[in-house]
């Protein structure tokens, strides 16, 4: 009987990939950043300072299509190569109509994981480039946000307010994507929600919370939340979020706050941003702030973009007096 249903199943997928075939678009971009960048931070490891030029690479698959049914399929896949470092990142989203969507998120993409930090930026977030992972506040999402399926309710709208409202579940929270055919290695499941609102006014609002469950198997239960808000009044957006994480397994609990602002005249956009890491005491371990800052700005001519960001990192890893400067400039190329 599992043969049999085996052949069926297959049978059908081949039948959508040949109709969607058909009637799919495909779409290819890609973009290449030379950046070159410096870091000054003293009290961490001589690896970790210096200078360097670095080259990413980026190619970008998309295609989209409709069924016989009506439905639509939307394909998506992005290829990074940063030095000896390559990523992949993907999605489908198969469109409901009124039914709304189902999205798989392969890697990144879910709508958690999309507001872990949404503040305005010229060029990048403030942890961004940051060598340091223990030092990141964008913790918010993470768990879910590979391997996992988002249902995105269709967006609702009524006088110049539009409310979008998502639903995430992992199977296997805090881990990659499984393989085609394979399963995840733990039972800890994750699950998300997410309500934004925009206004045609430039006022925008969303708030989330991802809860992560492993059964009472290791006690290792953990939720987190955050909400933002940002305003854009003509050339000027300003935003500030918080976020929160009950840590499970007796971890220290985390807290974090962003806050930015940009401004963009034309081809021209600068900005300011900072934000706050506390690894709450537990133990006899203290509670430190990690603090970062960075300013920033982006000329755009054409197909090319020149960027530039000065940031400053406190207390790196929740470690006092522990300092990390970078500078950098890059030169980006969409094709």
């Amino acid at each position: 009987m599992n043969n049999i249903k085996k052949i069926g199943l297959s049978a059908l997928a081949g039948s959508l990939a040949v109709t969607s075939a058909n009637a799919f678009d495909y779409t290819v971009s890609g973009g290449a950043t030379l950046a070159y960048s410096s870091v000054d931070a003293p009290a961490l490891a001589e690896s970790v300072n210096g200078k360097g030029i670095g080259l990413a690479t980026d190619l970008t698959l998309a295609g989209n299509g409709e069924l016989d049914n009506g439905y639509t399929v939307d394909w998506f896949m992005a290829l990074d190569t940063d030095g000896a470092v390559s990523n992949t990142s993907g999605t489908l989203a198969l469109g409901m109509g009124s039914l709304g969507t189902l999205q798989w998120n392969n890697k990144f993409g879910s709508k958690a994981n999309g507001i872990d930090d949404v503040m305005p930026a010229a060029y990048n977030e403030t942890w961004d480039g940051l060598s340091t992972a223990d030092s990141n506040p964008s913790f918010f999402g993470s768990a879910t946000s590979q391997g996992s399926i988002d249902y995105r309710a269709p967006a609702f709208e009524m006088s110049g307010l539009t409310a979008n409202l998502a639903f995430t579940y992992d199977m296997s929270a805090n881990e990659g994507p499984a393989t085609k055919g394979g399963v995840g290695t733990t039972s800890v499941a994750g699950k998300a929600v997410v309500l934004e609102l925009s206004h045609e006014s430039g006022l925008s609002v969303g708030a989330g919370q991802e809860e992560v469950d492993d059964g009472g198997v290791n006690g290792g239960d953990e939720e987190s939340v955050t909400a933002y808000i940002k305003y854009a009044m003509g050339p000027i957006t300003v935003g500030y979020q918080e976020a929160y994480q009950n840590t499970g397994n007796g971890g220290q609990d985390l807290e974090a706050e962003f806050m930015g602002i940009a401004y963009t005249a034309g081809d021209l956009s600068v900005s300011y941003g900072e934000s706050t890491k506390t690894s709450h005491a537990i133990g006899a371990t203290t509670s430190v702030d990690t603090d970062l800052e960075s300013i920033q700005a982006a000329y755009t001519m054409g197909a090319m973009t020149i960027s530039a960001a000065m940031s400053e990192t406190s207390n790196v890893d929740g470690t006092a007096n522990q300092n990390y400067e970078e500078n950098e400039i890059a030169v980006s190329f969409a094709f």
